[in-house]
């Protein structure tokens, strides 16, 4: 019997996915050092020659609490509009979402914790309390005709409270559909899941919401970020973010890394069969450019391994 020709989709996978870049807000949001505004621009740009149709760009908040994200209306001025793309920012309250419009976003994003313990912890307030601050942030979004997106945070595990059940979670995505959320993120914020209790959170999330709009963010802290992926892809989810070069983590949980490196997702979609319409290439050169301007490791191993490969060739070509 003839083979079919590889790679082939596995039976009841997407065939085509969206990728939505986190790098430049949930990234580069948890660096000590200050990022130059020059700098977040020339990754957006970069990022945006790559074929990626979604980038999270900026965080419109309290710059006394999240400083590195203070330039969030400089960054927006200045990076070169790719049409198609949508560009994203973080906006907690009304005064964010203000400063989002002015700056001309695409897609405001709300937040809120399926873990009692870390909605109180991060933001000093019940779940219910912080969805019920994000109403009139969901109302503007609506009457100005923008794209609206959630993320629910600690969606596999809480660092105070351990366990998070999946009902809790569902609990947040539908409290999130009511707000007329375009698309909801279930959050791995500190990479504890695994590929069942994945797929058996996306189960109790499309009980209160369209599969098609669910995306998975998962951190790799444990190394389980590609599996839980897998594991999504097998129950039918098509949305994920991830972080060039790996960069990111979480201020409020110890140890936890960065989002899983988008050269190291493209290259599991593509090693599928999946579309993306990304082009790997320029991923690669993204990232090696933010590491370099970052003066850390590259923590994409797919990148790591893509830059050495092209460093031999060319050191042979003579």
């Amino acid at each position: 019997m003839q083979r079919p020709p590889f790679p082939r989709i596995p039976a009841g996978f997407p065939t085509h996915v969206k990728v939505v870049e986190v790098g430049p807000r949930d990234g580069l949001q948890n660096e000590r050092q200050h990022v130059p505004t020059s700098i977040k621009v020339d990754l957006i740009n970069r990022l945006g020659r790559s074929g990626l149709s979604a980038i999270e760009s900026a965080s419109f908040v309290s710059p006394k609490w999240v400083p590195q994200m203070a330039d969030g209306h400089a960054v927006m001025q200045n990076i070169d509009r790719v049409p198609g793309i949508t560009y994203s920012a973080l906006t907690p309250n009304m005064k964010g979402f203000e400063g989002a419009m002015q700056a001309g976003v695409d897609e405001v994003v709300i937040f809120g914790a399926a873990s009692e313990a870390f909605s109180n912890r991060n933001i000093n307030c019940s779940i219910q309390e912080s969805i019920q601050r994000f109403e009139p942030v969901a109302l503007a979004a609506k009457a100005a005709g923008m794209r609206l997106r959630a993320s629910v945070s600690c969606a596999l595990g809480c660092p105070y409270q351990g366990e998070v059940r999946p009902a809790a979670v569902r609990d947040v995505v539908a409290r999130f559909a009511n707000l007329g959320c375009d698309e909801i993120d279930i959050a791995d914020t500190i990479g504890v899941g695994t590929p069942r209790q994945v797929q058996e959170v996306m189960d109790a999330a499309a009980s209160a919401f369209r599969l098609d709009r669910l995306a998975g963010h998962f951190h790799d802290t444990y190394g389980q970020a590609l599996a839980n992926i897998l594991a999504s892809l097998e129950v039918g989810v098509s949305t994920f973010h991830s972080s060039v070069a790996g960069l990111g983590g979480c201020p409020y949980a110890a140890g936890a890394t960065g989002n899983v490196a988008t050269e190291d997702l493209i290259y599991l979609l593509h090693g599928l069969g999946i579309e993306t319409g990304i082009k790997l290439d320029t991923l690669v050169e993204a990232g090696a450019f933010i590491s370099d301007a970052l003066g850390r490791p590259n923590a994409s191993r797919v990148g790591r391994a893509l830059l050495a490969k092209h460093t031999n060739l060319c050191g042979t070509s003579d």
